[in-house]
């Protein structure tokens, strides 16, 4: 194995398999448990230079794409790499990364980047900084230097790690709680006046630290190289997604860095800030009114995905929902599709169930009361196949003690030759309208995401009664058998459900939410927002677009805890942040 320097130029990277030596948690970090030391054996045929990174991704991995991870050491023994990585557990990619065992397989695209140049020499020596798990390239770097050539300037929230290879004249350290060092933040101990005592500086970190860094140098008069940090898809140069702006024109962080002179970058000021997290005790109450309903929380079990209620009742305490909506009911009973119902895809579920139910008569007789012993609100959730079975359907629904009808209107109509009745404004005004003149009921109206105008069909059931909205149903999709060359489904169409639709719901939410708010104010309704909700973070996402509740459906058949641990998790974020009821940040995203 040959040792590349600087002058010879890099290597190119290579994609290959290593397998996991070791996984350590770095006992010294704070909170205990957030940063671990992660060993890949790797058959490697050039050692990674000081400063460059790896894209790593576990064999058994459930996320799309690798994570970009600077190389913190290297070792070479028996002809093997070992290299070490610290990595900060942050997200689903690194909280993964941080749950693998010892030999298992881990896929390695690299050494990718280019590397801190070598100091030049100087009766001075260099200083070092490292910022959080920033520390980690650069005292990385820190141990191929000379001991005592460099000054070493380490700086963290709480805690420390990464220091014990460090061989320098002086280890500066401080924290922002006081726990370990000097209490303070990078610029209680790196001044201007300290900037100018070093010949270069080098450093990693966040980027306010970085931009502290620049600025500080420039002012002393001292060169600055400095490694930034990006989000990443390919790692190579190809997908442009971690270009920044510097003097000198778009740069790649991957390709053109991921150090860069210090002089040449431009650091934008943070666009948003997070919201704070609060130290008081606080009651979060997570109540909602929804047409003079009123929901104990937002989460609701989407129609089709929860039976009613009483199939999970074992499974968990189902009296801490804030609703269950019913299967699909029609008028009379449904045998629903025939051939292959369910087909799993990446990322989602294709369902052709074809509104299977027992009839609404059916319902009312023996499914109804499991559902109204419930302590959450009962929804029924009615479909129908022309104008006057959607009456008919709603004129039985309305003289029981169901609490509210959501109106399904992604059934095909089959007086417009198929098309559904939430495809096109007028249909959809025409049917919403019919059923809110047979029922008192509180009236919920389901949009399809299918409907090439969505925002007109939504203003157009408000304006024919609807009392709230429930956007969206499932995605028209397709599945193709390769071994027979045919459609999967009988009906050659399904419905795509599942975490690949929650982005585009998210849009489709926040869109109506932002063309609700534009009426007066008299004529607003809540929206209600469903699809591919799995955590408690896609709820908040969906209340901070502006949704006044959501819906919960494919998650359950992953995780049957799931909606239960979304109102812990909503209810946590509210203490942590702040916020005493769902109106303190519900459309808050709407405001920028």
């Amino acid at each position: 194995m040959k040792q590349q320097c600087a002058e010879q130029g890099l290597s190119a990277p290579v994609f290959l398999e290593g397998t996991v030596f070791s996984l350590k948690i770095e006992d010294t970090a704070r909170p205990k448990g957030s940063v671990f030391r992660l060993t890949i054996r790797a058959p490697l045929k050039t050692s990674p230079l000081p400063g460059q990174f790896f894209m790593l991704r576990a064999k058994r991995s459930a996320v799309l794409l690798s994570r970009p991870i600077s190389v913190f050491l290297f070792k070479e023994e028996n002809g093997e790499g070992f290299i070490d990585f610290l990595i900060l557990k942050k997200g689903a990619g690194t909280i993964e990364l941080s749950e693998l065992n010892r030999n298992e397989k881990i896929e390695l695209l690299g050494p990718l980047g280019n590397c801190f140049p070598i100091p030049l020499s100087s009766n001075k020596k260099i200083a070092i900084l490292g910022g959080g798990v920033g520390v980690a390239p650069v005292a990385g770097f820190a141990s191929t230097l000379p001991s005592g050539s460099f000054d070493f300037f380490a700086a963290f929230k709480s805690g420390f790690y990464a220091l014990d290879e460090i061989k320098s004249e002086n280890l500066f350290l401080t924290t922002e709680d006081g726990s370990k060092g000097e209490k303070g933040m990078i610029s209680a101990l790196f001044t201007e006046e300290k900037a100018k005592e070093y010949s270069a500086v080098y450093a990693c970190g966040p980027a306010p630290m970085l931009s502290y860094v620049q600025k500080t140098c420039q002012n002393a008069g001292v060169k600055s190289y400095l490694s930034l940090e990006n989000r990443m898809a390919c790692g190579v140069g190809a997908c442009l997604g971690c270009s920044i702006s510097t003097k000198e024109g778009q740069k790649r962080v991957c390709k053109d860095g991921p150090v860069f002179e210090g002089d040449i970058l431009i650091f934008e000021s943070p666009k948003s800030r997070p919201l704070k997290n609060v130290s008081e005790e606080i009651h979060a109450d997570l109540s909602v009114e929804i047409a003079g309903v009123t929901f104990q929380n937002p989460v609701i079990a989407a129609s089709g995905t929860f039976g009613y209620g009483s199939e999970y009742e074992h499974l968990i305490d189902v009296d801490l929902l804030g609703g269950i909506c019913s299967k699909g009911l029609t008028e009379e009973p449904r045998a629903g599709n025939m051939g292959v119902r369910l087909y799993e895809t990446s990322g989602g579920l294709i369902n052709s169930i074809g509104l299977e139910n027992p009839g609404i008569d059916h319902f009312i007789e023996h499914e109804m009361q499991t559902m109204l012993s419930k302590k959450c609100v009962s929804i029924a959730n009615l479909s129908g196949f022309s104008v006057d079975g959607y009456v008919r359907g709603a004129k039985k629904l309305d003289s029981t003690n169901m609490q509210m009808i959501e109106l399904n209107i992604s059934c095909p109509n089959v007086h417009s030759g198929g098309m559904a009745f939430g495809l096109e404004a007028k249909a959809a005004a025409e049917v919403t309208k019919a059923v809110r003149s047979a029922t008192k009921k509180p009236l919920i109206v389901k949009l399809s995401p299918n409907a090439p105008h969505l925002i007109d069909v939504a203003l157009s059931v408000l304006e024919a009664g609807a009392d709230a909205i429930s956007l969206v149903n499932t995605f028209q999709a397709l599945a193709i058998d390769v071994e027979t060359g045919k459609p999967v489904f009988d009906n050659i169409r399904a419905g795509l459900c599942g975490p690949a639709i929650k982005p585009l719901a998210l849009r489709m939410c926040y869109d109506v939410v932002q063309a609700i708010n534009r009426l007066d104010e008299k004529k607003r309704v809540p929206v209600i927002a469903l699809g591919g909700i799995e955590k408690w973070q896609d709820a908040v996402e969906f209340i901070l677009s502006g949704a006044h509740a959501i819906q919960v459906g494919t998650a359950t058949f992953k995780n049957p805890k799931a909606m239960t641990e979304i109102i812990d998790g909503i209810r946590a974020y509210m203490k942590r942040k702040g916020f005493r009821s769902l109106s303190d940040f519900r459309g808050m995203a709407q405001n920028c």
